[in-house]
C-alpha cells in the first residue's frame, strides 16, 4: 500500500512523538491501529544492541518493518497515519511542538493518500466496468451465436419433420425417425434426452426420458394416422407410477388426441402426465418458441391450473 520511505518515517514519528509513555502510546495509537497486545508486550521486553529497553522510535521501526512484510497488515500503516492526522491530545507528548509538527505532516500525507485512494478506486471501478462490459458482450455474442446455431439446425430438423409428415406407408420407420428427431432437438437445447431403452428386466419399453428443473420426465411418442386415445395414455401412467417419486410423463402425439382424452385426464387423481402435439413441435422447429420455454410453460399450466394440454398458440 503506502509504504514508501517518507510514509514509513512518518508512521514511526507518530509512534515515537505523540505519546510519551509506552503503555499509553499502545492504547492511543497501536491498539486502534490493530497491533496485537501480546506482540507489543514482547517488544517491551526486547533490548537494543546496547542492552537497553527499546525506545518508542525503535519499536516503531520494528513494527513498520513487520507490517511491510505482511500484506494483510498494510491497513494498519494507513490507520497509524490517520490517527496522527486526527490527533488532538498534545498534552500526552513529551515535546508538544514536535508533536504538532508531526500531526501537521500526517494531515498533509493523509490528504495525499486519500487523493491517491480516490484515484485508484476510480481506476479500479473503470476497469471493473470495462470487464463487465466485455463479459456482457461475450455473453451477448455467445447467445447470438447459439440462437443462430439453433435456428440453422432447427431449419434442418423442420425439413426432416416435413418429410416424415408424408411418410404414411411405413409408420414403424416414421416412429423411429420421430424419436431420432426429438433426440436431436433436445440435444440442440442442451437438454439431456435419454434415448429409447428397456427396463424392468426388458419387460418395459421407454421411448425416452429427460430432466428439467430437477424433475425427470418419461416420454412417450406416437405418430399414427389416427388420434391417440386414453388407452394409449394408460401405458404411460403405468410407467410413471413405476418410477421414482420425482418423475412425471410427457406424451407427444403428432396427430393429437380423441375428444375424450383431456376430460378423462382431468378426472385422474394422479396428475402426472402432460401432453404435446405435432403443432407444438412444429412451432419449436420454426423458431416461434424455444423448446425450454414451451416445456416450462406447459408444465406450469399443468401444475398450477391442472391443464394437461395447452396449445402453443396460447403460450406464445
Amino acid at each position: 500500500m503506502y509504504t514508501n520511505i517518507e510514509t514509513k518515517k512518518l508512521a514511526i514519528e507518530i509512534i515515537a512523538s505523540l505519546v510519551n509513555i509506552k503503555n499509553q502510546m499502545y492504547e492511543h495509537i497501536l491498539k486502534p491501529a490493530g497491533i496485537n497486545r501480546q506482540y507489543f508486550a514482547a517488544l517491551l521486553k526486547r533490548r537494543n544492541p546496547d542492552g537497553k529497553h527499546l525506545t518508542k522510535r525503535e519499536m516503531g521501526a520494528i513494527i513498520l518493518d513487520d507490517l511491510e512484510e505482511k500484506t494483510e497488515n498494510q491497513k494498519s500503516i494507513r490507520k497509524i497515519i490517520s490517527i496522527g492526522a486526527n490527533w488532538s491530545q498534545f498534552h500526552l507528548a513529551d515535546n508538544e511542538m514536535q508533536a504538532r509538527a508531526t500531526v501537521q505532516k500526517a494531515r498533509e500525507v493523509l490528504n495525499l493518500i486519500e487523493i491517491i485512494e480516490e484515484k485508484e478506486a476510480r481506476i479500479l471501478n473503470e476497469q471493473r466496468e470495462r470487464e463487465m462490459k466485455r463479459l456482457e458482450d461475450e455473453v451477448r455474442k455467445g447467445k447470438l451465436e447459439m440462437e443462430l446455431e439453433i435456428k440453422k439446425r432447427s431449419e434442418l430438423l423442420l425439413l426432416m419433420y416435413d418429410e416424415l409428415a408424408i411418410m404414411k406407408n411405413n409408420p414403424q420407420k416414421r416412429g423411429l425417425m420421430l424419436e431420432e428427431l426429438v433426440n436431436m432437438l433436445f440435444n440442440l437445447y442442451d437438454i439431456a434426452l435419454i434415448e429409447s431403452f428397456r427396463r424392468n428386466g426388458g419387460g418395459e419399453q421407454i421411448d425416452g426420458a429427460f430432466k428439467i428443473d430437477g424433475w425427470y420426465y418419461i416420454v412417450e411418442m406416437k405418430w399414427t394416422n389416427q388420434v391417440t386415445d386414453i388407452r394409449q395414455l394408460d401405458s404411460l401412467y403405468g410407467k410413471v407410477a413405476r418410477s421414482g417419486k420425482q418423475t412425471m410423463g410427457m406424451f407427444l402425439s403428432i396427430s393429437g388426441w380423441s375428444n375424450h382424452v383431456i376430460p378423462l385426464m382431468k378426472q385422474q387423481s394422479d396428475k402426472s402426465v402432460f401432453l404435446m402435439d405435432g403443432y407444438d413441435l412444429r412451432q419449436v422447429l420454426t423458431g416461434e418458441i424455444s423448446l425450454i420455454d414451451l416445456l416450462r410453460k406447459k408444465i406450469a399450466k399443468f401444475n398450477v391450473e391442472a391443464e394437461p394440454f395447452v396449445s402453443v398458440s396460447s403460450l406464445v
